[in-house]
């Protein structure tokens, strides 16, 4: 017959109550157990069996481990710790605790102002897991998808790379105009036009190559500025006040960064870079743009726009955490020096806690109204870039070692058209070093770098090379 799911458990319990209830009775009418057959003294062991205490669970040994400097050999304290999805972050002495069932599973630690690590858990049988890592400072160059796929381009800064104490390159990944140096798996499915160039055709490969070198590599993504995805979906763009989709100085439109299917292309394409073996992800023109009269899918405050840039962050973020990467964002000069966002959704405090490294862009000439005591910026490369650290490190409470600024590799464009050569290269690269920052990029947008203001090695003489000893004659 049919009965409902509630009437065949109370049939179910009334059926186990009656079987109790019949095996009761038919004990008590039984002999004792020393007369009972050997099926009766079973049931009766059973009984006692079960009237003793349950044996209490066997405690199971987290995993433990710590991450080292290694100069030093003393733990890191708040360093991150990486196994799968799970991420933990040491204690004061650099220690840190995982659960047993993760022994065995690769494990990644990193901290700003060192090299990222890689291992594995050991049991906790073997005893602790041990990370070490290595202090380093970022000293690079950009590359555009142009440049990396040139090899005069690339094959000229991988040269000055070798000549100089240069360590690391900037490569773009998703660029101002849309392209992408490789074929990448993830393009087409966000919604591009079907990728029509690609500069690097085994960019693994590639990668391998430049890490065996000891290159340390920074994904360039640039953000919001997406002219193709503008174009491909419309109702993501930034508006003008009358409608139409607007564009900026150089004809690019952008997406809107208060929508947040916008930040959607970003982040895949940092999480496929991230896939790919970069180092690190740097987020470009994440923010919104300064000219004045847009429109917006919300309103264009104070109110709405450092949150829905520090969203995006924390999206990305979440996603990039199991990769092990640091994260980076480019942000303008001025936000070293305004309290505000500089109306572009850009806070220094709001941003500090959502980047491993920030990269203010201190090129002197973009420095319109200069700073405090030094109004002609170009004349004054070194208190640019010194005092605009200074200013930020202070009001963050942040160390030095977590900024990283854009320097000025390129001919003045704002104020006398000046070149930027050995003298002015220098001063900026001595201010950063003089605060601790955490190194310093050089930007030139043709990728035209020349050994100008860089420590250039000394490299042994042959001894073909050296100079003869002069040997007295003896009369």
């Amino acid at each position: 017959m049919n009965v409902s799911r509630h009437q065949g458990i109370a049939l179910a319990i009334g059926a186990m109550l009656l079987a109790s209830l019949t095996l009761s009775v038919s004990l008590r009418a039984q002999p004792s157990a020393a007369n009972t057959p050997a099926s009766v003294a079973s049931v009766a062991s059973a009984a006692s069996v079960a009237s003793m205490p349950a044996t209490p669970p066997v405690a199971v040994t987290p995993l433990r481990g710590m991450v080292i400097d290694a100069d030093t050999k003393q733990g890191i304290p708040l360093a991150y710790v990486v196994s799968g999805d799970t991420t933990v972050r040491t204690d004061h002495d650099g220690r840190f605790t995982l659960p047993a069932s993760m022994a065995g599973q690769a494990v990644g630690a990193r901290m700003p102002g060192y090299r990222q690590q890689q291992g594995k858990l050991q049991a906790a049988a073997a005893g602790p897991t041990t990370l070490t890592l290595r202090k380093f400072e970022s000293r690079g160059l950009y590359l555009s998808a142009w440049g990396i796929g040139s090899s005069k381009l690339r094959g000229d800064a991988l040269a000055l790379m070798a000549q100089t104490d240069l360590n690391t390159l900037v490569i773009d990944v998703k660029g101002d105009a849309g392209i992408v140096p490789y074929r990448s798996e993830v393009w087409e499915a966000l919604g591009y036009p079907k990728q029509t160039v690609v500069t690097v055709h085994d960019m693994p490969a590639l990668i391998k190559d430049l890490h065996d070198k000891g290159i340390y590599l920074i994904a360039r993504v640039v953000t919001f500025k997406d002219d193709k995805m503008a174009n491909a979906k419309p109702q993501w763009a930034i508006k003008t006040s009358g409608g139409a989709i607007w564009k900026d100085r150089e004809g690019l439109s952008w997406l809107d960064p208060s929508i947040p299917a916008t930040w959607e292309p970003a982040v895949a394409m940092a999480e496929e870079a991230a896939k790919l073996g970069f180092d690190e992800i740097q987020f470009d023109y994440v923010r919104f743009p300064d000219t004045p009269g847009l429109q917006f899918s919300q309103p264009n405050t104070w109110e709405v726009r450092p949150f829905m840039i520090s969203a995006f962050l924390d999206k990305a973020r979440q996603r990039l955490a199991k990769y092990n990467v640091y994260m980076s964002a480019d942000i303008f000069g001025y936000v070293c020096w305004n309290l505000n966002d500089t109306l572009i959704g850009q806070q220094l405090e709001m941003l500090s806690d959502r980047l491993d490294y920030l990269s203010p862009m201190l090129y002197p000439s973009g420095f319109t109204w200069g700073i405090p005591g030094h109004v002609m910026a170009v004349g004054s490369p070194y208190e640019i870039v010194h005092h605009s650290l200074q200013a930020a490190i202070e009001r963050s409470g942040m160390s030095g070692v977590r900024f990283r600024p854009w320097l000025q590799s390129f001919k003045d464009y704002a104020f006398d058209r000046r070149v930027f050569g050995e003298k002015e290269i220098r001063a900026q690269i001595q201010a950063a070093e003089d605060v601790h920052a955490q190194g310093w990029l050089l930007w030139n947008a043709s990728n035209h770098y020349s050994t100008a203001g860089l420590n250039v090695k000394k490299l042994p003489m042959s001894p073909a090379a050296k100079p003869a000893t002069a040997v007295a004659s003896v009369p």
